[in-house]
């Protein structure tokens, strides 16, 4: 089974993004870059944030992750970098390249195919 870890902005998440909807909603309806998922079994293991500009503890809170959850034996399997990060953000190379050197998993661009052209249309 995929074990999912999300990873966005945290200027996004904390002050945009409202509760990151878009990207567990693509999940489930396995859109996007999670139509990958469509004919295999995949669960989201969680979802956190940059560290903040640059990315500045991406590394950290990578680490993070892998020892919280070991004692329930749970590890990422795959990272995507939510399009608040990969459609809008200056760091984007920077950030995906510390979580490619670090993670050792694959690490995919995108998540949801929710992109409003007009935020009130």
């Amino acid at each position: 089974m995929e074990k999912i870890l999300i990873v966005g902005c945290k200027k996004a998440m904390d002050d945009v993004c409202i509760g990151c909807s878009r990207c567990l909603v693509g999940f489930n309806r396995k859109e996007g870059e999670f139509a990958a998922y469509k004919e295999s079994d995949a669960e989201i293991m969680g979802m956190i944030n940059c560290g903040d500009c640059p990315g500045a503890t991406i590394v950290t809170r990578l680490a993070q992750v892998s020892l919280w959850n070991k004692p329930m034996g749970e590890k990422v399997t795959k990272i995507h970098i939510a399009p608040c990060i990969t459609d809008h953000c200056p760091h984007k190379d920077t950030i995906i390249k510390k979580i490619k050197a670090k993670s050792g998993v694959e690490v995919i661009e995108g998540t949801h195919p929710y992109k409003p052209d007009n935020i009130f249309a």
